[in-house]
């Protein structure tokens, strides 16, 4: 693992699942860092600052000292454990983080996708009167058969038994799971997955925060 001897600073807000999952990591790793407020009801996307740093405009952003601006969550937390991962979270050898990075891209794509748009959008961020219920059940249902093949595939307590990136991706969207008012039926083993997680200092901090910012209300 490389020393850390620059400061990490990360843009983007609190409440967002991609900033959160890379704030976890981070927490993880035990590397320090600032962050600094934007996007959302902080705004700051547009500016040319901003824009030259992430030419999408989206959130978060990474810098590590004055090394290249990083963006798109997966691609930092990458970046990231290839200069600050230790084993067992980064094992050593390709084929041992091959595994872990294939079933990362497996629980952020597939898992986390199947939750974010369909469940906690079109729930939670979308106004009561214009929810679509029998939409949101049915990517409920979705999202949790998902959840069953990732718990199934759980070595002990993590999915490959070591606590590892793929962890991250996949954990980072049960907080919301299990917090918000909706007719779950979560699959074995996820309730208790969910426990550990709970459990941990950094998740706690960084991934159990509050989300009513970002509840929709009624538009007139």
């Amino acid at each position: 693992m490389e020393e850390i001897t620059e400061e990490i600073t990360v843009w983007g807000r609190a409440t967002s699942s991609n900033v959160q999952a890379v704030l976890w990591g981070l927490a993880e790793m035990g590397l320090p860092f600032r962050r600094i407020d934007a996007g959302g009801r902080f705004g700051g996307l547009d500016t040319p600052d901003y824009r030259a740093m992430n030419p999408p405009g989206l959130i978060p952003t990474v810098r590590i000292g004055d090394g290249p601006a990083l963006f798109e969550s997966a691609a930092i937390l990458r970046a990231l454990l290839a200069r600050f991962g230790d084993p067992p979270f980064w094992p050593d050898g390709p084929d041992a983080r091959a595994v872990i990075d294939m079933w990362a891209e497996w629980s952020k794509h597939t898992l986390a996708a199947s939750f974010t748009v369909p469940v906690f959008w079109a729930h939670w961020r979308t106004p009561e009167a214009e929810r679509d219920t029998a939409a949101i059940e049915k990517g409920l249902r979705r999202f949790e058969r998902n959840l069953a093949l990732f718990c199934d595939q759980c070595r002990g307590d993590w999915l490959l038994g070591d606590f590892s990136l793929a962890d991250i991706w996949a954990g980072h969207v049960l907080y919301r799971y299990f917090t918000l008012d909706l007719d779950r039926r979560p699959p074995p083993g996820a309730e208790a997955y969910y426990d550990r997680l709970a459990a941990r200092p950094a998740y706690g901090e960084h991934v159990m925060v509050d989300y009513s910012e970002l509840k929709a209300v009624r538009r007139s």
